[in-house]
């Protein structure tokens, strides 16, 4: 228990310092590998390449869905019962949570490709289109299915005291995908199927390492036959905590297809790839507050279960600086140099047209956004799964959904037109999301007071 005793005795700041510092790196590093692909695809395939990766986004926030699932519910929870020292249950939630992500893998893998072209016909393919997200998603649904097994696994290395060891998985397979995606595209011009070939290889390296951590005896917690017997209580436990960044991702997948819908609707095919271009810049501000977030998990987790609520309120507060600072710098960024973010990804000037002023409306409340991320993975890790959904799900469904029908309509009858309306939708459901999750805070707020 060393590992994990000084997460109720040492400094908050060095603690988030320690904590926090590798998951960005591993975050940053993914981004960029994200970026990578849509630079390199962009660039050496083509404006309805990105259109058709664009398209697969949705299906593998579905996927990815499944790996939050599990991966958020299983650390958040082993970071509290090791509060409680319970290593026994910690082994148990390790193999459990192994256990189910085998098996939802295996079954959505399996169903993504029954049902692939219809799956990408709803989420907003079409006969331009269809053929490059098709392509990618034929190689990358293998790769994808490892990515949950890797992220459930390097959640609960982090989560069990070894911080710096989990970045250096993840942060290794990106590093192998960016040197692949080259090497697959360019020189053995496979073209878009590199790339799904590169994430691919990649994943699979990152969740062999994983895996081989919980094996060596070094591991403070281990993979024991004990740990395998399926638990139900476990399987609960986990899917409640996983519950929120789960209905998250399937939100962001519901309405990335009523998006890409009303884009097509609004602005064509082109309006689809601009959206993917600005939401690869959104994503690598998500992620590095996610990575923040990723930190503050176990230190929170663990002071909650271990009875200390300064300390839990103390690393929120920072946590929330940090994640508010990230917002504002990135919305500085994407309102002032909206057309040097866009060409890094296409030559195409009439997609240049539309992504630019798509980048400002979708990037400027990113404070905001960086306060709503922070309180839904604040109550994840303090066990409070149904304010975490709450408050996750307010901006995309809640406001989202119906300001992306509504906005265009009333900006037509202004004189605007409709696709302005569908990125204001966007950006006004940034801020209407940020107020619920703090009215939500406000009602939780005894979790921070002495009893």
């Amino acid at each position: 228990m060393d590992k994990t005793k000084e997460l109720e005795t040492r400094d908050i700041r060095q603690l988030l310092w320690i904590y926090a510092l590798p998951a960005v790196i591993s975050q940053v590093i993914a981004s960029v590998y994200n970026i990578a692909d849509r630079i390199f695809i962009g660039q050496g395939v083509g404006a309805l390449a990105i259109a058709g990766l664009a398209i697969t986004m949705p299906v593998m926030n579905v996927v990815h869905a499944f790996g939050a699932l599990i991966g958020v519910g299983s650390s958040a929870r082993m970071s509290i019962v090791l509060g409680q020292k319970d290593v026994r249950w910690a082994e148990k939630i390790l193999g459990n949570s192994t256990v189910f992500t085998l098996v939802l893998g295996t079954l959505f893998t399996t169903a993504g490709y029954l049902f692939m072209d219809p799956i990408l016909m709803k989420f907003g393919a079409t006969e331009q289109t269809v053929g490059y997200a098709r392509e990618y998603m034929l190689i990358v649904l293998p790769g994808m299915f490892l990515t949950t097994v890797a992220y459930n696994l390097t959640g609960l290395i982090r989560a069990s005291g070894y911080p710096t060891k989990s970045m250096f998985i993840l942060a290794g397979g990106a590093v192998l995908n960016i040197i692949l995606d080259p090497v697959f595209i360019f020189w053995f011009d496979w073209g878009i199927a590199g790339a799904a070939w590169a994430t691919t290889i990649s994943m699979a390296v990152a969740s062999l390492v994983s895996v081989l951590h919980f094996v060596s005896p070094k591991s403070i917690i281990r993979f024991r036959a004990h740990s395998w017997k399926p638990k139900g209580y476990i399987f609960r436990n986990i899917t409640l905590i996983g519950m929120s960044p789960f209905l998250m991702n399937v939100a962001a997948a519901g309405v990335v297809a009523i998006l890409n819908s009303q884009l097509l609707r609004y602005g064509g095919d082109l309006a689809v790839g601009a959206y993917g271009i600005v939401n690869t810049f959104a994503m690598l501000l998500v992620l590095l507050i996610l990575g923040v977030c990723q930190g503050m998990q176990p230190i929170a987790g663990y002071n909650y279960g271990a009875g200390h609520p300064l300390r839990l309120k103390e690393v929120y507060l920072l946590t929330l600086k940090v994640c508010v600072f990230i917002g504002l710098v990135g919305s500085i960024l994407g309102c002032a140099l909206p057309r040097l973010l866009v060409q890094a990804f296409t030559t195409d000037e009439e997609l240049i047209r539309i992504a630019v002023p798509a980048t400002r409306f979708l990037i400027v409340m990113f404070p905001l956004i960086g306060f709503t991320i922070t309180n839904s993975n604040f109550f994840q890790s303090i066990d409070k799964p149904w304010i975490a959904i709450l408050t996750s799900l307010s901006r995309q469904i809640i406001f989202l959904v119906p300001f992306c029908y509504l906005f265009p309509v009333l900006m037509e009858k202004i004189g605007y037109d409709g696709l302005t309306g569908v990125w204001l939708g966007c950006t006004v459901s940034d801020v209407t999301g940020a107020a619920l999750a703090a009215i939500l805070l406000f009602t939780q707020r005894k979790v921070f007071h002495v009893k």
